[in-house]
């Protein structure tokens, strides 16, 4: 039986409670949340990252939602499912460049498009082939060559449609794949803290020193949209920023980073070098993997400004989600309250993720 979640955040955050305890900590909970993944719209990956492959195989959306895709090209991209139809095996171990799709365990083959092609012995098999001897084909969204899928998927549109007003500018289309730039972190934490904590600069100043200098903190900005959060650094002076365009609603900023969170658990973070997809996927109650892809835009700005030393700040990040993991795991703590000011974005995550579970 599907456990009930009635928990409700105040929509004036100046009277509302954070979430309560047990969504970081209680393991039916964490089930019935993870199970809901399924409703949402996940990123499955930049196109560029099909360059040279016919085929890729997107592990992280089957830790994500539990179902394993492989995303294709043959002129039309799609995400297709990764399971031969035949027994079950998984179709594709990492990648492919071939223009068919054969399964290593007894040879059934499929073309791009998932349709079945061949299978040895199975001569006299009476009404095969049918629709059903077919890979799933799963619905997607392109946006500017980022590539969106899901089970059966809603609740993108407006996110895409804030992004396009803000950051559309940005040729993220022709961003090149850097698989230099992949990380993968395991971290001994609750999903949901992780969230919590990219969602609020309030920490920048105790936490991140080095990201603190290179960002203007009295001017950081933070504005809320359905299913998502926007934060604005703004630089420091003499610091690396984006050349905006007239007609943008930043035109004069001196913006070095735009965070975008998409619930319930996708980073997509544009710094004049580029784009770092961080995707949050929960592994268990206490456990969290943490996935970055880097996709270059001017390399001449690696290493430079808000976006220079994301392997330091990912690391002083775990250090603190960790020990609030531990911290609201205890008797102690069940509730706290937010920062007008400074916690607009946690209160939204906390409020959305209430509405759905």
């Amino acid at each position: 039986m599907a456990l009930t979640l009635t928990t409700t955040i105040d929509p004036d955050i100046r009277k509302a409670h954070t979430l309560p305890s047990s969504y970081y900590s209680d393991p039916e909970i964490f089930s019935e949340i993870k199970l809901g993944f399924r409703k949402f719209w996940h990123f499955a990956a930049h196109k560029d990252q099909l360059n040279g492959n016919s085929a890729i195989e997107l592990e992280h959306l089957e830790k994500l939602i539990d179902e394993p895709m492989v995303m294709t090209d043959d002129g039309e991209i799609r995400c297709i499912s990764n399971v031969c139809t035949h027994r079950g095996m998984l179709v594709v171990d990492g990648h492919c460049s071939k223009n068919t799709l054969q399964c290593p365990y007894h040879g059934r083959t499929f073309g791009l498009d998932g349709s079945m092609r061949a299978m040895p012995e199975f001569e006299g098999v009476e009404g095969f082939p049918t629709g059903k001897d077919d890979l799933r084909i799963f619905p997607i969204l392109n946006w500017n060559g980022l590539i969106f899928s899901g089970i059966e998927p809603s609740g993108l549109e407006t996110s895409l449609e804030e992004m396009e007003r803000r950051v559309g500018w940005m040729p993220i289309e022709t961003f090149e794949y850097d698989a230099t730039r992949n990380r993968s972190y395991d971290i001994n934490a609750n999903w949901a803290l992780y969230v919590d904590n990219y969602l609020e600069g309030f920490h920048i100043p105790f936490v991140h020193k080095g990201l603190n200098r290179a960002l203007d903190y009295d001017d950081y900005r933070t504005e809320l949209f359905e299913g998502g959060v926007l934060q604005i650094g703004i630089a420091s002076e003499g610091e690396p920023i984006f050349n905006i365009p007239e007609g943008s609603p930043d035109f004069g900023l001196r913006v070095s980073a735009y965070y975008y969170w998409i619930f319930p658990g996708l980073m997509l973070n544009f710094y004049p070098w580029g784009l770092s997809v961080n995707l949050v996927v929960p592994l268990s109650v206490d456990s969290t993997r943490i996935i970055y892809r880097g996709f270059v835009w001017d390399r001449k700005m690696l290493g430079k400004g808000a976006g220079g030393d994301l392997d330091k700040v990912e690391s002083e990040d775990q250090e603190i989600v960790e020990a609030t993991h531990r911290g609201v795991s205890s008797t102690s703590y069940n509730r706290g309250r937010y920062s007008p000011t400074k916690e607009s974005g946690v209160h939204h995550f906390h409020r959305v993720l209430t509405k759905h579970f």
